[in-house]
């Protein structure tokens, strides 16, 4: 006993002594070789310590502690000589800044003797209004969470009614012609909003009780478990296509393994579209998922394919700052780039899970809500466990295997031309999806690429930061793109039919976006089918020597490329800035992107000034460059010749033909009202009709081999 109260701390004294640390003075010789070995070696090994500690008769772990110690107190006499360097400096700049301002107060104008005009006004406004929508985005996301706390909507301060616009006055000068009087007019109704907008929600908060919550997490693992399943197994689930060789989904085979209780649709009019691919993405699978679960990177990565997109609510977050079960109900608008195919609305669940170590799964699955929550969809499309499966590579790389399973109800016929796209799966298939994320996992691997080349920037562009500006400015050119043409709610186009055979589709719209100019846009669009591969299509448009053949507003003008950066290893994908010959207006450039995968193609180009290109090539911000651009879409018709296999209708060229889609965006006016005159019609309608003749014409393509007119 006595023994063992010993043990436990009997004698205070004795363990307080024990507890107190006993500290070692090194002598001066122990110091100066510590020293002398640090200025040689900051960092000795084991087996340096070794030798000092019996040279020094010092204890391996002192050598180590106190070479630990000398590290720190070096690095903290350099971080405080680095801050008194810059505070030296700030200070420095402070006075210069001060010295500036007040000189620039009593700097007068040598023409008149007033205060001078700044040269960047325009370009300060464009960031005023950049910061005015960011912070109207952060408004619409505090409403939405304070809604959601609340358990109503937050009512908002009454917008500034729009003066009326019914209709547009649209001039031949926009087109570099004489002016026009004034005719009979057309009334076409002015959209508020720029066509980047999101399309307006048909509701503001989601209202979901706990127990539709529970159920949504089961309906998201069972559809996990359904995904996986899908992705894994070949027969008798998958069968090879004998005209295609793609997957084919085997209906009867699927239904006996998942067995539904009830169909979501019951017209007759409901058609399923299942497809599957697989293959390899530059890009490993954590950065993958964090694109994939974030609604913002999810629209830049597929912003070709997804019209508009916003998280509706995230019922599990991340676990331990990763993704694996991350829930979110998601409102998505699906789109092909024509303004002839209605876009595909979806409120889906997006379900995320760790599958093993380097292996991910991301699903999607619609859910049946409640009568009393107002999920409002005009075109009514159901989606069934979709999804991909990310592997990570020993280099890097990623293995992704895609599927796409809808539910779709034709409430209106497809348009003809599309009609074999459609059908066979490929406007919304797993093969887009894929082929889409191949390319921009190619265009970020590039823009993440910091060294230049003389020879891909054909010395115009000074350094990385000008290649990233410029990159960054062709991918906003190309989203705007992409959502100037969707067929969605948001849009309105109505068919105008001119004297030729094409039908053009033109839409209005006012511009209050930043990085878009002001006042009010015309679009544009016709879609043609022409019998040539979409491969040969995409070289005739991308070619700046064929360029004076298809453009009519060029007159003839040759261009010449004067900057060029590569955005893959298809000589395709690639961002160009053109120069026009003989031309009054010197000071315009030509900003181009054009991009190709498996699935289609765009050229798109915009007029850009001089002074904005020069900010976007010296590596400055060029959220603020107003862009309004125009271009080409291009994809395969989905006819299938005999013989033809898998890829063959859009990487060989072996396919019957393509369908372009041909878009022309112009600034009519920036003042709030205008008119649209049937003489302005017939203006827009043969600038249109005379692009669509002279590719024909170069493509040697008979306007009596197909129909051309977009009416549906």
């Amino acid at each position: 006993m006595e023994y063992g109260s010993a043990g436990s701390g009997g004698d205070p004294e004795g363990s307080d002594s024990r507890r107190k640390k006993r500290y070692h003075r090194h002598t001066a010789h122990q110091i100066q070789r510590l020293e002398g070995m640090f200025k040689e070696c900051p960092h000795p090994d084991e087996k340096q310590r070794m030798q000092l500690s019996i040279e020094l008769g010092l204890a391996p772990r002192q050598i180590k502690f106190w070479f630990q110690n000398r590290r720190t107190q070096m690095k903290a006499q350099h971080e405080r000589s680095d801050n008194c360097a810059l505070r030296v400096e700030n200070d420095k700049i402070r006075c210069e800044n001060i010295a500036i301002r007040e000189a620039l107060k009593n700097v007068i104008c040598p023409s008149c003797g007033g205060p001078p005009i700044g040269e960047d006004s325009y370009f300060d406004e464009q960031k005023l209004r950049v910061e005015n929508a960011h912070l109207k985005e952060e408004l619409d996301r505090v409403s939405s969470i304070a809604a959601k706390y609340i358990g109503r909507p937050i009512s908002q301060l009454p917008p500034v009614q729009p003066v009326h616009i019914s209709s547009l006055d649209l001039s031949m000068g926009s087109f570099g012609g004489q002016g026009m009087g004034s005719g009979p007019s057309l009334d076409l109704d002015l959209l508020p909003g720029s066509s980047s907008s999101i399309p307006i929600m048909p509701f503001q908060g989601t209202g979901i009780s706990d127990m539709d919550k529970s159920l949504m997490a089961d309906v998201a693992e069972n559809a996990m478990v359904e995904l996986l399943r899908l992705l894994q197994t070949n027969e008798p689930l998958w069968m090879k296509s004998s005209t295609d060789g793609r997957d084919v989904l085997n209906l009867e085979s699927y239904e006996r393994i998942f067995p539904r209780a009830n169909r979501h649709f019951k017209s007759p009019n409901v058609r399923i579209e299942a497809s599957r691919d697989s293959g390899v993405v530059i890009m490993n699978s954590l950065a993958l998922v964090d694109m994939f679960m974030d609604s913002n990177k999810w629209t830049e990565l597929f912003s070709t394919i997804v019209s508009s997109v916003r998280t509706l609510e995230v019922f599990s977050s991340a676990v331990m700052g990763g993704q694996s079960g991350s829930l979110q109900l998601i409102y998505a608008e699906l789109q092909v780039l024509s303004p002839l195919v209605p876009t595909r609305e979806f409120y889906f669940l997006r379900y995320c899970q760790q599958i093993e170590q380097g292996s991910w799964a991301i699903v999607d699955v619609s859910y049946d809500f409640p009568r009393d929550i107002h999920f409002a969809i005009q075109n009514p499309s159901h989606r069934l466990p979709s999804g991909c499966l990310i592997q990570d590579m020993p280099n890097g790389y990623s293995k992704v295997t895609w599927l796409e399973h809808v539910e779709i109800e034709d409430k209106t016929p497809t348009h003809r031309l599309y009609r074999d796209l459609i059908y066979r799966g490929l406007a919304f298939g797993a093969e887009r999806w894929l082929a889409t994320l191949q390319r921009m996992c190619e265009r970020f691997a590039c823009l993440m690429v910091k060294g230049t080349s003389t020879r891909d920037l054909g010395g115009v562009i000074p350094s990385p930061d000008g290649k990233s500006s410029m990159m960054k400015l062709a991918q906003r050119m190309v989203n705007s793109f992409c959502t100037s043409i969707s067929a969605s709610n948001g849009h309105r186009w109505t068919t105008l039919s001119g004297t030729n055979e094409v039908g053009v589709r033109v839409t209005i719209h006012k511009n209050t976006d930043p990085g878009q100019p002001n006042g009010v846009v015309l679009s544009a669009a016709t879609t043609i089918r022409l019998p040539v591969s979409p491969q040969n299509v995409f070289n005739f448009f991308r070619d700046e020597r064929t360029r004076p053949q298809w453009d009519v507003l060029s007159n003839g003008n040759a261009v010449q490329e004067v900057a060029h950066i590569a955005n893959g290893p298809h000589p395709g994908n690639c961002i160009s800035v053109l120069r026009a010959f003989n031309t009054s207006q010197n000071n315009m450039l030509i900003l181009q992107e054009s991009c190709i995968d498996p699935s289609g193609s765009l050229v798109v180009y915009c007029p850009v000034d001089l002074p904005a290109i020069n900010i976007a090539m010296s590596g400055e911000d060029p959220s603020y460059i107003p862009l309004l651009p125009s271009g080409f879409t291009i994809s395969p018709d989905g006819r299938t010749e005999q013989g033809d296999r898998a890829g063959a209708s859009s990487s060989s060229g072996r396919s019957g033909g393509s369908l372009v889609t041909v878009v022309f965006q112009i600034l009519v006016s920036s003042l709030p009202s205008a008119k649209l005159n049937l003489e302005s019609v017939t203006t827009v309608n043969n600038l249109i009709g005379n692009t669509v003749q002279q590719i024909r014409a170069a493509l040697n393509c008979p306007t009596t081999t197909t129909t051309t007119t977009t009416t549906s």
